[in-house]
């Protein structure tokens, strides 16, 4: 069985929402949050305050506690965290979306309305990359437990579209005629506060990462320091390179009608990541 955790980057007047999750195995669950849990005790003598939750956008900026947190020191606990998921071969899986693109389908697409929201269809991508992919595992070893960072509005629509899925879904992961709709996502997501869920706190900063990485390639927002894209690029080539497969995610080539929707949402940056 896995735990899947889920965090997004780009709810507000961003021009991209990225949404990330790590995998980890049941069997290896307690000792990653424990490892995770002794981190921010680290991280908590470092700044000198008790440090509950790593947010991303606050610890890259070095906002808050950071402040007193010079910026080539908060590039090495970045590096630091990269290497802490690479060196437990966690996996990580991730979707975007331009919210501009989306605007414009959504008008002409009724499968985006079922859909509810930019933050919905990250999740179902994410959700149908999980499924995609965990299938091919023998007896119940994929099946995949949701979590997701608390989102009021979004918990209720989420979660009727993973109970009940739309059709136009099934060729996404060439869902055979005997086989139970998502039957490798075990029962609905479930969604808590991050500051309880530690590795949510991982994603969330993958989801970082993915979106700013995204958007200054396309030049939607500028460098905050000399060769911030280029630092921001290597860091998400990591994270392409423990995701589950490009093919499970945006294949280059032979995407069914769903594929090809997620493909036509995505900003190119995330779906150009091999």
């Amino acid at each position: 069985m896995k735990f899947c955790y889920f965090d997004e980057s780009g709810m507000g007047d961003e021009s991209y929402l990225v949404m990330a999750g790590i995998i980890v195995d049941a069997q290896r669950m307690h000792i990653t949050k424990d490892v995770w849990a002794d981190f921010l005790e680290r991280l908590s003598k470092v700044v000198g305050r008790k440090v509950d939750e790593f947010h991303s956008r606050e610890f890259y900026r070095g906002n808050g506690v950071w402040r007193d947190m010079d910026g080539a020191r908060r590039a090495k606990i970045i590096e630091a965290v990269l290497n802490w998921v690479e060196k437990r071969k966690h996996a990580c899986v991730f979707s975007g979306i331009n919210k501009a693109v989306y605007e414009t389908v959504l008008k002409n697409d009724d499968r985006l309305k079922q859909c509810t929201s930019p933050w919905c269809v990250a999740a179902m991508h994410c959700t149908l990359q999980v499924q995609k992919h965990h299938q091919r595992e023998a007896k119940t070893k994929g099946h995949s437990v949701l979590i997701f960072d608390r989102e009021v509005k979004e918990e209720i629509h989420l979660s009727l579209l993973i109970h009940k899925p739309p059709e136009w879904l099934d060729t996404y992961y060439n869902r055979d005629k005997k086989q139970t709709a998502l039957d490798q996502i075990v029962d609905v997501p479930f969604f808590a506060d991050s500051k309880h869920i530690l590795l949510v706190q991982v994603a969330d900063l993958f989801a970082y990462i993915l979106r700013t990485s995204s958007e200054i390639q396309d030049g939607l927002i500028e460098e905050k320091y000399k060769d911030e894209g280029g630092k921001m690029q290597d860091w998400s080539g990591r994270i392409a390179k423990i995701a589950l497969p490009r093919s499970s995610r945006y294949p280059a080539k032979g995407r069914c009608q769903a594929g090809q929707l997620f493909w036509d949402l995505a900003p190119s940056p995330i779906r150009e990541l091999g």
